[in-house]
């Protein structure tokens, strides 16, 4: 855990880049299987063509699970809980063959315990086209070093 950022490293205003990944119909289909979503719109090629958006798209759930993944380690962050998802909107449709990356900001933060500091993250996928597809905000408790002795995360 040592190249990893505590809570007195960060600071607001702080961003991140992830590294991306390329949406593809076996990701969708392997999503569909393990949620039990089986909407058309996600896996029925024939039923999406009926669509505004001709085609089909990967479920919005999908991207906010690569959100949680991709930024995961964009900060690699001591990170003790995952506590809320403060808000999140899903502005644009995800397609097969589109390449998502996170784009990660410390928005807020608060100390509020010895051990644990909460911090706000306000995080976006883009697209390959640096197209905003999902925005919002997740709250953490991060880990605040304490000791100059010993283990990090003890107390002298």
């Amino acid at each position: 855990m040592k190249d990893r950022l505590t809570f007195g490293d960060l600071e607001v205003g702080q961003q991140w880049t992830s590294s991306s990944r390329t949406i593809t119909e076996t990701d969708v289909i392997n999503f569909a299987n393990s949620t039990g979503d089986h909407n058309p719109l996600h896996i029925d090629h024939e039923f999406a063509r009926q669509t505004p958006y001709r085609q089909p798209i990967a479920h919005g759930l999908l991207g906010l699970a690569w959100v949680a993944g991709l930024g995961s380690n964009s900060p690699k962050v001591d990170t003790m809980a995952f506590t809320a998802v403060r808000s999140w909107e899903f502005s644009r449709p995800l397609f097969f063959g589109d390449t998502v990356h996170v784009l990660t900001e410390v928005v807020g933060k608060q100390d509020n315990a010895k051990r644990a500091g909460r911090v706000i993250w306000g995080l976006q996928l883009l697209n390959q086209r640096g197209e905003v597809t999902q925005h919002g905000e997740f709250e953490t408790l991060v880990r605040v070093q304490v000791a100059q002795c010993g283990h990090p995360y003890e107390a002298s």
